[in-house]
C-alpha cells in the first residue's frame, strides 16, 4: 500500500528546491542537547528544564549571549564550538543504564553541590514570546530527567567505566532494556527523501553552528550539500524564528523562497519558514501536533513518510503529501 493510500487526502503541488531544517527534521539528537543544556545550566547555577525550555530552536550563540553572564561578543564563537563539541561527545558516549550506576552519580553530583544555592529563574535572558513549552513527542525516547541523569554523571568526573564496575549489579540481564542511548538518528522518511531529490536541489538551514550540523550529518550518514547554511554564517545576521536562515539557503540554491518547500519540525522554524514564503511541512517529530499545527504551516504530517517527491522532467519537484 502507497503512503497515499494510507491517508483519505493526498495534496500535490511543484516547487523548485527543498530547505531543510536540520535537528527534529533530519536527525534526532535531542537527547544528547539537553544533556549540553542541562551541563550549561549546571555550571551556570541555573534550572536546567527552564534553559531546555528557553534554548529549544534557537541559535547557541543567541542562548549563550544571553546566559552567560558577561560573555564577550568576541569569545562567543569559541564558546559555541566548545558547547556544540559537548553535544557530541553526550552522543558519542556508550549507553548504560538509568539504575545503579545513575543513582550512585547523582548521590555523589549531590553530596558535591550540597549548600550551594541555584538559581531557580533565567533572569538574564531576554523575554521569548514565541519560545513553545517544549512537550516532548514520542518519537524522542527520552525524558529530560533521563539526560539529568547522564549528565549528573559526567559533573561527577567519574568515568562510565569506573561507575559501571562500581554498581555491578546481579539483575544487569534484566536492566539491559533501560538504557539512555544518546546517539544521533536519522529520522523516518529522510533517507528516501533525500535520495530522491536530485543534487543541487534542496539545502539545509539549521540553527546549530558548522561543527554541530556536520557531526550530526556524518553521524547518521547524510551527505553534506553544498548549500548548508549553519548559525556561523557570517552573512546571517538573526536565526529562527526569523526567516533569514532560509532566505539565504534559497538564495544560495539559486531559487526564489515562494518556489521552496520547507521541512521543520520547531515552533520557532515554522514560523522562520512560513516568513520566508515558502510552503511549510511541518513534521510531528520533536513536538506534538498540537503545539504547531496553529502555527502557520501548510502541511502538518507525523513524518517524513507522508511526503513523495517526483523530479519532472523541466526540472520542478512535484509533491505529494499524504494526510
Amino acid at each position: 500500500m502507497s503512503t497515499e493510500q494510507q491517508y483519505k487526502q493526498a495534496s500535490i503541488f511543484t516547487a523548485d528546491g527543498v530547505l531543510f531544517d536540520m535537528d527534529g527534521t533530519l536527525t534526532d539528537s535531542i537527547a544528547a542537547v539537553e544533556a549540553a543544556w542541562t551541563a550549561k545550566a549546571e555550571e551556570l547555577g541555573l534550572e536546567p528544564e527552564e534553559v531546555i525550555r528557553a534554548t529549544h530552536g534557537r541559535r547557541a550563540s543567541d542562548n549563550l549571549m544571553e546566559l552567560v553572564p558577561g560573555l564577550r561578543k568576541e569569545h562567543v564563537e569559541r564558546e559555541v564550538e566548545k558547547f556544540e563539541r559537548s553535544i557530541l561527545a553526550f552522543a558519542d558516549t556508550p549507553p548504560h543504564s538509568r539504575k545503579g550506576s545513575f543513582s550512585s552519580a547523582r548521590s555523589r553530583q549531590s553530596s558535591m553541590t550540597s549548600g550551594s544555592t541555584r538559581r531557580s529563574s533565567i533572569a538574564p535572558m531576554t523575554p521569548v514570546s514565541n519560545t513553545p513549552d517544549v512537550a516532548r513527542h514520542p518519537s524522542f525516547q527520552f525524558s529530560t530527567a533521563d539526560t539529568l541523569n547522564l549528565t549528573s554523571l559526567k559533573l561527577s568526573k567519574t568515568s562510565v567505566t569506573e561507575v559501571a564496575v562500581e554498581d555491578e549489579s546481579p539483575f544487569a540481564d534484566e536492566e539491559a532494556e533501560d538504557l539512555i542511548d544518546m546517539s544521533v538518528r536519522i529520522l523516518p522518511g529522510v533517507r528516501k527523501m533525500i535520495n530522491s531529490l536530485p543534487e543541487g536541489k534542496y539545502a539545509v538551514a539549521t540553527s546549530g553552528a558548522k561543527t554541530y550540523c556536520h557531526g550530526c550529518l556524518n553521524r547518521t550518514g547524510i551527505t553534506i550539500p553544498k548549500v548548508c547554511v549553519t548559525a556561523d554564517d557570517a552573512r546571517l545576521l538573526r536565526g529562527k524564528p526569523f526567516p533569514d536562515p532560509f532566505l539565504l539557503a534559497a538564495s544560495d540554491l539559486g531559487i526564489a523562497p515562494t518556489r521552496a518547500v520547507v521541512f521543520e519540525d520547531s515552533p520557532s522554524g515554522i514560523k522562520a519558514g512560513v516568513a520566508s514564503g515558502a510552503t511549510v511541512i511541518a513534521v510531528c517529530t520533536s513536538h506534538t501536533r498540537e503545539k504547531i499545527e496553529n502555527l502557520g504551516a501548510h502541511f502538518v504530517v507525523d513524518t517524513m513518510d507522508q511526503v513523495k517527491v517526483d523530479h519532472m522532467e523541466d526540472g520542478q519537484l512535484r509533491f505529494t503529501v499524504a494526510y
